[in-house]
């Protein structure tokens, strides 16, 4: 496999922190990392990422969680591990809730039925507000203090409002939400109204709430917390790094192939990047870098679509629908970095139709494992690459799902079984349970 860096180790910029720094990936232009708030490169409008001089090995973390990584988080060692225990003038009890360390599931019947040598599922939806967001949210709103906004903002199709929305009521800040109206869970909008988020609702799908939010960036009302924002993947991207950790020191080894949900394309560009760095420093060679493999929703597939046909850049899906509300996204911002590294690390999408994914929704169930549709996309995806014969049966397979079964309670209800009536006495029960 030959890896693509993309530089991400390299000679510092002359800007004011010379070991963190912001560069665009379309033009090289560099930046401080905290001088202004910026989303997108000031030169060509391209996508912002964070870089270092010196990546971290797997020697360098310590601790619990997401702040475990802080050595490959964008702030003075002392500054990031205070966002995590509290000390005293550090803020900490703004930043984590805590999040992190979720569980790697073993599903030998799942794994079994799919044929591939070892599946483990990552539940990132054990996060305190029960999806990934959250790791990207204590790096995010930690930014935002550092650069002393006042108001955060969000488009979301519901998990980014949940965690901005708490994270942001952690931090005493305004958060504002948008979401298309009508087309959001109804868990996920009483997270955020709990958290005393306002949310607008748009006449307009997940993609028109971008376009506004970003719009009130560019005139400084909000702070944007989408995955737009170059910092939120710094907290996103030690997913990728327990994973390995945690793989590693089950088995010894690193797994083959990481299945991943794509709506924004966030994750798959977080861990992409999470997997350069650690080349980078030496701490993995490039042909252990695990195969990323996207899957989204028939109906909102515009990843899959350029993935397919070989081409540089993502077509906008004007209309997109699927039950797997999390991922109906028709415009992923984070395409530009997430293609490269499908491509680079061997990889592949797929898009799977709704029916697949309650299937695959149910299929965890059934090992204990409880997550939202968008989640059970990533097995779905699996299923149908195993089908195809394009994922061999000899892979080690971790499967990503992100987001808790409690999301969406409607969805799992319709998935699961009906309830049954039965008459208010002892032996009616037992009669229609069928016991002797």
């Amino acid at each position: 496999m030959s890896l693509s860096l993309d530089a991400p180790a390299q000679d510092a910029p002359a800007v004011a922190d010379d070991d963190v720094w912001l560069e665009c990936i379309a033009c090289g232009a560099q930046f401080a990392p905290f001088d202004a708030v910026r989303f997108t490169c000031n030169d060509c409008d391209g996508l912002l990422e964070v870089r270092y001089a010196d990546p971290p090995t797997f020697a360098d973390f310590e601790g619990e969680g997401v702040w475990r990584y802080a050595a490959a988080l964008p702030f003075e060692e002392g500054e990031a591990r205070s966002a995590s225990d509290g000390a005293a003038g550090g803020g900490g009890a703004w930043y984590s809730l805590p999040e992190g360390d979720t569980p790697l599931h073993e599903v030998p019947r799942l794994s079994e039925d799919l044929g591939v040598n070892r599946l483990r599922i990552k539940h990132e939806g054990m996060n305190p507000t029960g999806s990934f967001k959250d790791r990207g949210m204590t790096v995010g709103v930690r930014v935002a203090r550092e650069l002393g906004v006042g108001r955060l903002a969000c488009a979301s199709t519901g998990n980014t409002s949940a965690a901005l929305a708490a994270y942001g009521a952690r931090a005493g800040m305004e958060t504002l939400v948008l979401l298309p109206a009508g087309k959001v869970a109804a868990g996920k909008v009483a997270q955020a109204s709990l958290h005393d988020a306002r949310i607008l609702e748009v006449d307009g799908n997940f993609d028109a709430c971008l376009d506004i939010v970003q719009d009130l960036a560019a005139r400084g009302e909000v702070y944007l917390l989408n995955s737009l924002n170059p910092f939120r993947l710094e907290g996103q991207k030690t997913i990728g790094f327990e994973i390995l950790e945690e793989f590693r020191e089950d088995y010894g080894r690193l797994p083959d192939r990481i299945v991943l949900p794509v709506g924004n394309a966030g994750n798959t560009a977080a861990l992409y990047k999470a997997f350069r760095e650690l080349v980078a420093a030496g701490a993995m060679d490039a042909d252990e870098v695990p195969a990323l493999t996207g899957v989204q929703a028939a109906g909102a597939a515009p990843m899959v679509e350029a993935i397919e046909n070989g081409a540089d850049e993502v077509r906008r899906w004007e209309s997109v629908e699927t039950r797997a509300t999390a991922i109906r996204i028709g415009n992923p911002v984070n395409a530009p970095k997430a293609l490269p590294g499908i491509r680079a690390t061997g990889g592949t999408a797929v898009a799977v139709d709704d029916e697949a994914i309650t299937e695959a929704q149910r299929d965890l169930a059934r090992e204990g494992v409880g997550v939202e549709p968008a989640s059970a996309a990533s097995v779905a995806g699996l299923r149908k690459l195993r089908e195809a014969g394009r994922v061999d049966a000899d892979e080690d397979v971790v499967c990503l799902t992100t987001g808790h079964l409690l999301k969406d309670p409607d969805a799992a209800y319709e998935a699961g079984g009906d309830p049954e009536p039965v008459d208010n006495s002892t032996e009616a029960v037992l009669e229609h349970i069928g016991a002797k």
